[in-house]
């Protein structure tokens, strides 16, 4: 396969207006630019300032133990938990005061 029907490829696979296809992320007020113009080399458009997308490193232990806890909500009706959503929760009620020493 050539570097232009991989881009192509490429490009099909990550195309935004995928034949009806719901979007990953609610809408947001910035618009942004679809994959394939971006592979053309046009400028892409301001990315969204709401949020970022990182990665963080955790003992698969904890991961098994965040799923579960998950799934649990989900059981409960809260169809929209997941693991983000639980980790920003937590986030608001930690208590900075009753962190040990040595975390």
């Amino acid at each position: 396969m050539s570097e232009r029907e991989s881009r192509e490829a490429t490009a099909r696979v990550l195309d935004t207006t995928d034949r009806g296809a719901a979007p990953f992320f609610a809408p947001t007020s910035v618009p942004v630019a679809p994959v394939a113009s971006a592979l053309a080399g046009e400028k892409p458009e301001a990315k969204p300032l709401h949020y970022k997308v990182i990665c963080i490193s955790m003992y698969t232990d904890d991961l098994k133990r965040l799923d579960t806890m998950v799934e649990s909500l989900k059981a409960r009706g809260l169809t929209k938990a997941n693991r983000s959503a639980l980790i920003r929760y937590a986030l608001s009620e930690v208590n900075l005061e009753r962190v040990p020493k040595g975390l």
